[in-house]
């Protein structure tokens, strides 16, 4: 052995001879602190180190639009009814599904339907066409002629909006008179359509006419003898209706008093912005009878609601 390996063990020995060995209590407390130590800095470690990532996670979802939900316990924040001012000013629905973009909108009771467009012009098909059982065999004929008869110098402001008008002149027979024989009466025929909203007045005024002249001469063809003339209760045609009677005491070819009447019927039927009127003028003497007037203003307001469609 070198003399330098000797010094440094007699060192060695010298210097643990000096100190004193620690009791095995006290190794045992110094060894559970230094545990201790390390766990706690172990788990304050873990906490930075979670607290951390949740900062990061916040930072990154700012912009995301759910909250976080609130630690159990915490009682929930009452539900707001959305404000009214939203509402009016046409603010998205809280509970319902929003309006498909480019869908009309629709107000209740409406349908979506177009309005009635107002005819320009009055085709032959807006006339209506005779039971076979009242023909007589003589063509409907088309005139410029007036449609009704003067009450009293009668004027309609509705006329202003007349769009066009056409009549005709139509013999009829009634079912019980065998073909050949002489007609059992005649219509002035007549078809108008309006402006929008004029046929209305036109009804108004002509029922203010009728009650404004009760009685005038000469309004039964060229019978002079003065006429009276009666409102007469009507429904069940078209939109609206309007019926009258011209009472005028009977002539003979010769121009002598009969001792009878002869009695005629108006009817004026309004379908949307069209008016029709059947104006009964007999056929030499006869007078109007008030169930083949029915039945044919029947047959003229179907004629016009075909043709509106």
């Amino acid at each position: 052995m070198s003399r330098e390996l000797s010094d440094l063990y007699r060192s060695l020995a010298e210097d643990a001879d000096g100190r004193t060995l620690a009791a095995p209590e006290q190794v045992r407390r110094r060894a559970d602190r230094r545990a201790r130590v390390r766990i706690t800095g172990a788990a304050l470690a873990t906490a930075l180190l979670v607290g951390g990532l949740a900062t990061s996670t916040r930072l990154v979802l700012a912009g995301d639009a759910t909250p976080l939900p609130p630690p159990a316990g915490t009682p929930a924040p009452p539900a707001t009814a959305p404000s009214p001012s939203s509402a009016a000013t046409g603010g998205p629905s809280v509970t319902g599904t929003p309006p498909t973009r480019g869908t009309p909108a629709t107000t209740a009771g409406s349908t979506g339907a177009a309005p009635p467009r107002t005819p320009t012009s009055v085709p032959d098909r807006a006339f209506f066409v005779q039971a076979a059982a009242n023909r007589t065999g003589i063509d409907p004929v088309f005139r410029d002629t007036v449609a009704l008869p003067g009450l009293c110098d009668a004027r309609y402001g509705s006329d202003a909006g007349i769009v066009q008008r056409r009549t005709r002149n139509l013999a009829y027979k009634l079912p019980q008179t065998p073909q050949g024989y002489v007609p059992d009466g005649s219509y002035a025929h007549s078809v108008t359509v309006y402006r929008s909203g004029r046929a209305d007045d036109f009804l108004r005024e002509l029922r203010a006419a009728v009650r404004a002249c009760p009685e005038q001469p000469g309004v039964s063809g060229g019978n002079p003898s003065t006429s009276r003339v009666r409102l007469l209760a009507d429904g069940g045609f078209g939109d609206d209706s309007v019926l009258f009677e011209i009472r005028t005491p009977g002539r003979d070819v010769e121009g002598e008093p009969t001792g009878g009447e002869e009695v005629r019927l108006i009817r004026a039927i309004r379908v949307g912005d069209v008016v029709t009127v059947l104006w009964e003028q007999g056929w030499e003497g006869t007078s109007a009878e008030r169930s083949q007037v029915d039945a044919d203003s029947r047959r003229a307001v179907d004629a016009i609601e075909e043709w509106l469609g």
